[in-house]
């Protein structure tokens, strides 16, 4: 049993002092923190404001469709099938946790408002699936090569004010693990629920492209700029 309460261990790095915005950044399954790391000197513009860029290590457990072996996940996988692949609990027990982590952001002067929360993969279905739970705005939600979980109960879970959020999108056109068409369906979806969404495809498999990150860049130039 995971303790759901316990702030995650975090890699950091921050791109000036006294950072104005916060970007949170999930890695995917069996990944760790360190994953995404490298990506910061590539993805950062001259003209951004001091950033602090947070990536967190999702807790082990033990994952069903790896025959129970235990690894960085941020829910576990029980079904192949999208529409089942994520266990709720899982899902719901993560969301607290980037809760807490935005949490300790303001607590160290950077309100929701100036976070940026992203994700490859599963940690990019947090970032969908938290993004509908919160009352509080965040700056802007980021989810690469993903989808989101649990999604013909997601208008449920969906609270008032949180479509405020400005959404970015991208997801590889050859993914065997994600289909694109899963995370199109679920930018449509969000649409629907009135989030603005910016989708973008590249020819690529499971994977990031520079492309992808230039775009990336484009779309966080704008949220700097509010």
């Amino acid at each position: 049993m995971n303790d759901d309460t316990a702030l995650l261990d975090c890699i950091e790095r921050e791109t000036g002092r006294d950072p104005a915005w916060s970007v949170i950044w999930l890695h995917g399954l069996g990944a760790d923190g360190h994953d995404f790391a490298p990506i910061v000197p590539e993805l950062l513009r001259p003209d951004w404001p001091a950033i602090r860029f947070v990536f967190p290590h999702a807790p082990m457990r033990a994952v069903t469709i790896n025959n129970g072996v235990r690894m960085r996940a941020w829910y576990d996988i029980v079904d192949i099938d999208l529409g089942n692949r994520a266990d709720e609990a899982g899902v719901q027990a993560s969301v607290t946790q980037v809760d807490a982590l935005i949490a300790r952001e303001a607590e160290r002067g950077v309100p929701a408002s100036r976070v940026i929360l992203a994700g490859f993969s599963q940690g990019g279905a947090i970032t969908l699936a938290a993004g509908l739970r919160r009352s509080e705005p965040l700056g802007g939600l980021v989810g690469l090569s993903t989808y989101l979980p649990a999604a013909g109960t997601a208008q449920g879970a969906l609270v008032a004010g949180a479509n405020a959020q400005p959404v970015f999108m991208a997801h590889g056109t050859q993914d065997p693990v994600v289909p694109a068409i899963a995370g199109q369906q679920s930018a449509a979806l969000l649409r629907q629920f009135g989030f603005d969404v910016r989708w973008q495809t590249y020819p690529m498999p499971h994977s990031v492209c520079a492309e992808e990150i230039a775009d990336l860049g484009v779309w966080l130039s704008a949220r700097f700029a509010d």
